[in-house]
């Protein structure tokens, strides 16, 4: 398998049965007009050879994780560069990172265990509807 080159097109790597992650997932598809991400489940092979390349354990991860080049970017600070991308008014929420990071991963940590319970999960990952299909890697 060829794990994708992520310097000219970031991945973002989502849990692929969260129906919170899934909606984000369509959120950021909406926004980014350029087309400039593309999409992973953590449990999909492409995801989890990202994560074993950057040197990530990937049974310990069930947050948003954001590959852009050598880096790799998590929780809200994933969230943050993602938005700070997208078409206006998006990227003035960059301005959370004066929050500092406890905080702002704080408040993503108590979303991220309710996450099923407030917003539900499926039984596998959503297929991506033929428009977009090729920004989504397998």
């Amino acid at each position: 398998m060829m794990v994708p080159e992520t310097e000219k097109h970031p991945v973002v790597l989502f849990d692929g049965v969260c129906n919170l992650c899934s909606g984000t997932v369509k959120f950021i598809i909406k926004r980014d007009r350029d087309g400039l991400f593309r999409f992973a489940s953590l449990q999909s092979e492409v995801g989890v050879q990202l994560l074993i390349n950057a040197g990530l354990d990937p049974g310990q991860l069930d947050s948003i994780v954001l590959c852009w080049g050598k880096k790799h970017y998590f929780k809200s600070g994933a969230v943050l560069r993602i938005l700070r991308q997208l078409n206006f008014p998006w990227p003035m929420f960059y301005v959370g990172v004066l929050i500092p990071a406890f905080i702002r991963d704080g408040i993503y940590d108590l979303v991220g265990r309710n996450r099923y319970r407030w917003f539900g999960k499926t039984d596998s990952c959503r297929l991506p509807t033929p428009g977009i299909h090729q920004r989504f890697l397998s």
